[in-house]
């Protein structure tokens, strides 16, 4: 990757296209069954940029709960691009809503005109915050279309969708149909150093190139990074290798008395009576996690081998069985308690 970036041809993306980073695009475009595409430093510019084009100023916008453009975004749906976010709870499965959902928070159509207006979907696959869950093509279909049927736009946040392609052996093209933009991630797995790409009509493209160079996101020789992101799409069917040591971690980790949920994707969320205690646990043994969704979150990714999964194992170990569970039995050891 960093050898395909020294060697990247290069021009001047602000003025007129650099040529790698067009490459890298249209290639993205052609992946997602959209028409064109551009890239962006990060996927939450991508995101931001898709409300920004999609929303008008106090209209409101629906989104599964938990979703990244919702939690994890510092509030820009709101702040920049000034939309009402409204939260669906999760009544398909974890990271997931119903049609029938969509259907009744959309309604609005006799509503008096100083109601709040709805006007966009935003969905998201896989669902981070529920652990990386996956949502199929005929889940994905029916909910668009009931979008559709209430005149909503839709937009995917997608910087997952590569795993969810590949969990489910279908190309990504099959998780985007019906959307009007599409963000999809080039680090998230794909191990690109930076990068995000945004995608949709001709138009839509146009209207981000303009936003994106608002909100800073312009780069000049950006065919250096774009390099990496080639290189990036060509390791997308390697993500299984992900998926399968996370089922061995979650299961490494039942066996030894946690409560693991069983992973889609590359995603393990584990469930704790102390969530600082045994962070700091995990810490201290050498094994790196982050809180989500109030649980302990651990993502295994490419520059991990089986061994480690292994070691990583070893160190956790099993929970103290003199300490009570989440469900008040027991519950992990603290760190240095052994």
């Amino acid at each position: 990757m960093r050898a395909a970036m020294a060697a990247a041809e290069v021009g001047d993306d602000v003025l007129d296209r650099d040529p790698t980073m067009r490459e890298l695009e249209l290639r993205v475009a052609g992946l997602l069954g959209a028409t064109d595409a551009l890239w962006t430093p990060s996927g939450s510019m991508g995101n931001l940029i898709a409300l920004m084009h999609h929303l008008g100023r106090g209209d409101a916008f629906l989104a599964p709960a938990g979703a990244h453009v919702l939690d994890s975004e510092l509030g820009t749906a709101a702040w920049l691009a000034g939309g009402m976010p409204r939260p669906l709870a999760h009544d398909a499965g974890p990271g997931k809503v119903t049609p029938s959902a969509v259907r009744r928070a959309a309604a609005g159509g006799d509503a008096p005109y100083h109601a709040l207006r709805t006007t966009l979907l935003c969905l998201e696959n896989t669902h981070n915050a529920a652990g990386g869950t996956v949502t199929e093509p005929d889940e994905h279909a029916g909910v668009v279309a009931a979008a559709r049927g209430a005149k909503l736009k839709v937009h995917l946040d997608g910087a997952r969708l590569w795993h969810a392609a590949v969990a489910l052996g279908v190309p990504p093209a099959a998780l985007t149909v019906g959307v009007d933009t599409v963000q999809v991630c080039l680090s998230k797995g794909l191990g690109a150093p930076i990068g995000s790409v945004v995608a949709g009509s001709s138009e839509f493209v146009a209207d981000a190139r303009r936003l994106r160079k608002m909100l800073g996101g312009g780069v000049r020789q950006g065919g250096v990074v774009a390099a990496a992101g080639l290189v990036a799409l060509d390791r997308i069917d390697r993500l299984h290798e992900d998926h399968e040591r996370a089922r061995t971690l979650a299961a490494g980790l039942r066996e030894r008395g946690w409560q693991a949920s069983v992973p889609q994707t590359n995603i393990v969320l584990v469930a704790v009576a102390d969530l600082a205690g045994t962070l700091q646990r995990f810490e201290a043994a050498g094994v790196r996690a982050v809180p989500m969704s109030g649980q302990v979150r651990l993502m295994t990714h490419a520059d991990l081998t089986d061994a480690d999964i292994a070691t990583a194992l070893h160190r956790i170990g099993p929970i103290d069985d003199t300490a009570g569970r989440v469900d008040g039995r027991r519950s992990p050891v603290r760190p240095g308690r052994r």
